[in-house]
């Protein structure tokens, strides 16, 4: 990996922490990346963690890169883009504040960059993320290159060509691990009324739903095959499975997706 550019968090909170860990990791030099974050103990853990230089002062932090990553919590953006402004002057700018879009931004800014948004989910701090992206129509194809590196660090990447995309990732992906924690959280307190012990339950609600997503990662049989290949007839999946079905699984899957979706349509427009 190249190390010709160097990176500037503004934010040093667990997502940049865990980019800035799989940048280097890949093999990004320690000096070329640097974070900014008011708060002392954050900077100093990531500069003994990681070697890398740390600021106090976004401004000064922005000034020492050629790519500036915004990762601060969305109701902080404006406050922080619109003291930054001239800093981002044409440089790459990649956000992985959540619900706030591009226009926003570049307002805010009032000045002209790269940008790119990001919609990163939290399995990102294990690298085992899945973010997808979406670029202004200013973003260079050296500069979405770029963008892939980073976000890369984290897991998986995708490039999306509209931004109301997003809003669809983030009822997938970006809220998507907690319908998995539920699903674990649930199978685990009825095995608990059925008889086992809570250590014992939650271990192996936990190890099933490993076992079953690294299944259907090999890529060797799509989720629909592999129901169908656990499911014997007239056998015990068979019975929770249709247990589902009357019950309506899937629109209720449906219907809670399509809530975060307009939630997070909503976020963005206000």
């Amino acid at each position: 990996m190249t190390n010709s550019r160097t990176i500037s968090f503004i934010g040093g909170g667990n997502m940049a922490r865990s980019l800035i860990g799989g940048l280097l990791e890949n093999g990004y030099a320690p000096a070329s990346v640097s974070v900014s974050d008011p708060l002392a103990a954050t900077t100093t853990a990531l500069s003994e963690d990681f070697g890398i230089s740390t600021y106090a002062d976004n401004a000064t932090a922005a000034a020492a890169a050629d790519i500036i990553v915004l990762a601060v919590k969305p109701q902080q953006m404006q406050t922080v883009v619109s003291a930054l402004g001239p800093e981002l002057k044409g440089k790459l700018v990649v956000s992985i504040a959540a619900g706030v879009q591009c226009r926003n931004i570049t307002k805010w800014a009032d000045e002209a960059f790269d940008l790119v948004r990001c919609m990163p989910n939290t399995p990102a701090l294990l690298q085992c993320g899945a973010t997808a992206l979406f670029a202004n129509t200013d973003v260079s194809a050296a500069n979405r290159d770029a963008a892939t590196t980073i976000l890369s660090a984290a897991g998986v990447v995708a490039w999306v060509e509209s931004e109301s995309e997003l809003d669809a990732i983030t009822a997938l992906s970006g809220s998507g691990p907690a319908y998995f924690f539920l699903l674990i959280e649930t199978m685990t307190n009825t095995a608990v009324k059925q008889g086992l012990a809570p250590d014992l339950a939650n271990k192996f609600a936990i190890q099933t739903a490993l076992g079953a997503a690294r299944m259907a990662h090999t890529g060797e049989h799509n989720p629909a095959q592999l129901r169908k290949n656990v499911t014997s007839p007239g056998g015990t999946t068979e019975a929770a499975l249709n247990s589902f079905a009357d019950n309506n699984f899937h629109e209720i899957v449906e219907r809670a997706m399509q809530a975060a979706h307009d939630r997070s349509e909503q976020l963005g427009q206000n």
